[in-house]
């Protein structure tokens, strides 16, 4: 047997793929060794999903990096032989020993062939994959296939790099890394992965930048210095939390707060409280932002903060203490000419009226004002709906070129939060048939399509913390999935009411399909337009039909600019991913001419 054929069957017959659902999690099996009977003449395919067959050429297009999150499984045939009390010591040790390295290494395909590469070498090798137990027999021999891979260069440097990973977690999120066209543009993400190799969600985001800007860079390399500049955050503040529960112990939670750039003017930006809040996450949410309201009619910057702090099941008194001592050291960092942040996931209007109320106290002026829905301390009494109508009627753009409408279309939400909300309002208004929505458990479809009726019963449903199971006892033709998400669900139209909802391979599927897809920087322009027309405007009495023709105005600036973009370079309008290109290269060129103008800063 050829050393190139030994390689692929060694991978298949000890490392069985199994993808879990599209972008979320790929577990790394361990199968028969070598001495297995069958070892050689398995049919078990690499990937447990279908696979068309494709050229060299289409396995470097196609090209990915998986960091691999988790091991599992123990194959009861692999020790057979061995005494049970025996195996399950060595069972054990091996998972003890080799379930950090795993998360450490990731699959790719090197001439035409999947492989197990280390993740910092990124070399790969006999020793790479050496089964710790196999079926040689004896637990000796056991055990030295165990330390021969403990001096291994994959588990050396995997356990320095985790080592040197400040809370040793890795993010539960793979990493997917698509094959770009030029080694130019992909050394812009290589540095990154080689800079900050564990954050999952920034690289994700970078990577499907770079990807966009492509014929950009291609056109002028200086850009690359650019991208490498811009990708370094401004200012980073991280920071302690403490705070008392209502029983009188005391909690620290961590805050951030990242100025990702302000060359075209103060920043604008969210914050979120969830348990899953990282430096990772603020990173993706910050970048995004920047290149949001450089795609705006605004001149701003971009910014995202937040906690770990998950407000469910938090009394009003602790939200209180939280908020407060949140605002007790980012307070110096905001101001209507620095930086003014928004409602985010976890951040509703209770949440934004502690942070302003202590932020104005301790700054000692109320000037400039939150983005958030209240009245009485803040603008557009339309804010909360402007990023969820701004949403739908960029839709209604792209529907309009293609001589069509959303009337009697069938549309698939995700979500029930206020962004969704606001989506199904709207498609109601419409005449459209939105038929799902969703929380973190799953998600409800009525095929009779929902009315402003069942939106309202929506509503109470949330307001009053029940789940969307419920909505099932009233209507009896609706179904709740669990553990599910509806994509699967036929469709005209689908809106993913949330931050970078596809992932790499689902952007891949889309575009093989034909599948027009919209930018989130451009379809999400609402929420910016509406805090700038609060801010400079100073309108606090919108009437809804003059407040939505401006939200609408600002959308068709947006669309246009990014659909200019695509086709000046070189996209047909009619590409799936035309728009989505054209968005990320007209805001990242509208910021490298303000970076350049402005210097070496």
């Amino acid at each position: 047997m050829n050393s190139t054929m030994d390689d692929m069957s060694l991978i298949q017959q000890r490392h069985h793929m199994v993808v879990r659902e599209l972008g979320e999690e790929i577990d790394l099996e361990i199968g028969h060794g070598v001495d297995d009977p069958s070892y050689g003449q398995s049919q078990t395919p690499l990937i447990g999903i279908p696979l068309q067959e494709s050229s060299a050429e289409d396995h470097d297009e196609s090209k990915s990096m998986v960091m691999v999150s988790q091991l599992v499984s123990d194959d009861n045939e692999l020790l057979k032989s061995q005494p049970a009390k025996r195996k399950k010591k060595v069972v054990k040790r091996w998972r003890e020993e080799w379930a950090d390295t795993y998360k450490w290494a990731y699959v790719d395909v090197k001439e035409g062939t999947a492989r197990i590469f280390c993740s910092i070498c990124r070399e790969y090798g006999r020793k790479h994959r050496r089964n710790p137990y196999g079926n040689e027999g004896s637990r000796n021999m056991q055990m030295s296939a165990l330390e021969e891979h403990n001096n291994s260069l994959l588990h050396k440097e995997a356990l320095r790099l985790q080592m040197a990973s400040k809370d040793k977690i890795v993010a539960d999120k793979p990493i997917f890394v698509k094959a770009l066209m030029s080694k130019t543009a992909g050394s812009i993400v290589e540095a990154l992965l080689k800079r900050d190799p564990h954050e999952a969600e920034f690289i994700q985001y970078v990577q499907e930048v770079v990807h966009a800007l492509e014929r950009v860079i291609s056109k002028n390399s200086g850009y690359v210095n650019t991208m490498e500049r811009l990708l370094e955050p401004e200012r980073m503040i991280i920071f302690r939390v403490p705070w008392t529960d209502d029983r009188g112990e005391m909690h620290v939670n961590r805050g951030f707060r990242v100025h990702f750039n302000q060359t075209l003017g103060p920043c604008r930006g969210g914050l979120r409280f969830n348990p899953s809040m990282n430096l990772s996450i603020t990173k993706f949410l910050g970048f995004q932002q920047t290149l949001k309201t450089a795609l705006s009619p605004y001149r701003l910057g971009g910014a995202s903060g937040g906690s770990d702090f998950d407000p469910k099941g938090k009394s009003d008194n602790e939200i209180m203490q939280f908020c407060q001592s949140y605002m007790d050291e980012l307070y110096r960092y905001l101001g209507p000419d620095k930086d003014l942040p928004s409602e985010e996931m976890g951040v509703g209007t209770r949440e934004m009226g502690f942070l302003y109320g202590q932020y104005r106290r301790l700054a000692g002026h109320s000037q400039g004002s939150f983005t958030g829905p209240r009245l009485n301390w803040s603008g557009s009494s339309l804010r909360t709906e402007a990023t969820g109508y701004g949403l739908v009627f960029f839709a209604q753009l792209i529907l309009a070129d293609m001589n069509k409408e959303l009337k009697g279309l069938r549309c698939v939400i995700s979500g029930s939060g206020k962004i969704a909300m606001h989506v199904l309002e709207k498609l109601i208004a419409y005449g459209a048939l939105p038929i799902t929505v969703s929380d973190s458990k799953g998600y409800l479809v009525d095929e009779d399509g929902f009315d402003f009726m069942k939106l309202s019963f929506l509503r109470d449903i949330k307001s009053q913390h029940r789940t969307l199971r419920d909505y099932s006892k009233t209507y009896a033709r609706s179904k709740y999935y669990e553990e599910a998400k509806p994509w699967n669900e036929r469709c005209d139209v689908a809106f993913p009411c949330s931050n970078m909802p596809c992932t790499p391979e689902a952007v891949n599927v889309l575009r093989k399909a034909n599948v027009l897809i919209a930018p989130s920087i451009a379809a999400g322009t609402g929420g910016v337009v509406a805090g700038e027309l609060e801010l400079k405007e100073c309108n606090l009495n919108w009437a809804p039909e003059d407040f939505e023709s401006k939200l609408q105005e600002a959308m068709k600036q947006t669309y246009q600019r990014a659909l200019k973009a695509a086709v000046d370079f070189g996209y047909q309008k009619e590409s799936p991913e035309a728009l989505v290109h054209g968005a990320v290269i007209s805001a990242f060129l509208t910021i490298a001419s303000g970076m350049s103008e402005q210097g070496c800063v």
